[in-house]
């Protein structure tokens, strides 16, 4: 207290506080008459198609048709061995009997747990669609939605003994750990 007194003195009676003003002033009245309900549900619907980005609808191909899509970077002899079937397929998915919608958000999943199980090849098995009223419309739609992952480098129609034209390899982006492996791997082989 003697310091406080002290120091007053100091400064002499003309020494005033500064009064401050309110710097932040709430108006709660502002979203008064604003649906908030439908507010919600358009962030909700946004949100949601952000989650699952896959557009429809798709062009069509044959049922017969050969699914190839191979991103820019992608070694040949890498394409070449997803092509003939040579790598280990880590994990499946078969959308036989789905809607399009199902099916959609099936193959949106699969990728995403895919890639966070560093799945570097899977099986997509889509099935041709011969003989129905819209053909192969499965089969065209995993042949449209495949290439907007980024996590998708490379697919492929699928072997005989794997589902041939009614089945497609894909190829995913290795993880971060499995490049470090990969990296190290080839370092003791160096040695």
């Amino acid at each position: 207290m003697a310091e406080e007194n002290e120091f007053s003195s100091l400064l002499g009676d003309d020494v005033k506080p500064i009064k401050l003003e309110k710097r932040v002033s709430v108006n709660s009245s502002k979203d008064a008459d604003v649906d908030k309900q439908e507010r919600r549900l358009a962030a909700e619907a946004i949100k949601e198609q952000k989650e699952d980005p896959l557009s429809v609808p798709v062009e069509l191909v044959d049922p017969l048709a050969v699914l190839s899509y191979q991103r820019p970077g992608v070694q040949h002899g890498v394409f070449k061995n997803l092509r003939l079937g040579k790598y280990s397929l880590d994990a499946r998915l078969d959308l036989h009997r789905l809607s399009v919608d199902d099916a959609r958000k099936s193959i949106y999943q699969f990728i995403k747990d895919c890639v966070e199980s560093d799945v570097r090849c899977a099986l997509v098995t889509h099935g041709k669609g011969e003989g129905r009223n819209t053909p192969a419309l499965l089969k065209s739609c995993v042949a449209h939605w495949l290439p907007q992952f980024d996590e998708v480098l490379a697919f492929h129609s699928a072997q005989k003994q794997h589902g041939s034209y009614g089945a497609t390899y894909v190829l995913l982006k290795k993880s971060d750990k499995k490049k470090l492996e990969t990296k190290e791997r080839h370092q003791r082989h160096l040695r």
